[in-house]
């Protein structure tokens, strides 16, 4: 099986979205205690909050995501979500309130939703023959990601609380 710079693209489209599943989470205590969470109990209602509105704006913003690729073509689409994540991973590195990271996890799950347009750009240029083995690919990916993400962010939380973003 060859890989064609297209398909590494996708493939790194979805690291860099994977990774950015798990970033937060070693780093959510001082994150929220930094933006002023009184309590263990605050902070956890308020990152719960975070980890949801993700999870909320990935749900929603798939099909408009999806429907977007269909219209103005996959690669646009990717790079779009490409550029949403550094302008997200910016202002998440520069809140300084709840509010500004809600945003900016907001604007994480509808970059992250880009899954989908992943998939179906891979789906479109791969042949049938080795189309099953780019999803397993993929899975693979995102798997690896999944798991970078949050040593990643614990690593750099120690450099200091924005170098993760």
């Amino acid at each position: 099986m060859t890989f064609s710079g297209t398909q590494v693209f996708i493939l790194a489209t979805i690291l860099i979205d994977a990774i950015g599943i798990g970033l937060i989470f070693p780093m959510m205590p001082d994150l929220m205690d930094h933006v002023g969470a009184n309590s263990v109990a605050d902070g956890a209602f308020l990152g719960g909050i975070l980890v949801a509105a993700y999870a909320a704006m990935q749900f929603f913003g798939s099909p408009v995501i999806g429907g977007l690729s269909d219209s103005f073509g996959r690669r646009p689409v990717l790079i779009a979500s490409l550029a949403a994540l550094v302008v997200d991973y910016i202002l998440m590195a520069l809140a300084d309130s709840f509010a500004l990271l809600l945003v900016g996890r907001m604007l994480t799950g509808v970059a992250g939703a880009s899954y989908v347009t992943a998939m179906a750009y891979l789906s479109d240029i791969s042949s049938a023959k080795d189309r099953s083995a780019k999803f397993g690919l993929v899975g693979a990916t995102f798997g690896v990601g999944f798991v970078i993400g949050p040593a990643l962010g614990g690593l750099l939380t120690s450099v200091s609380l924005s170098a993760p973003f």
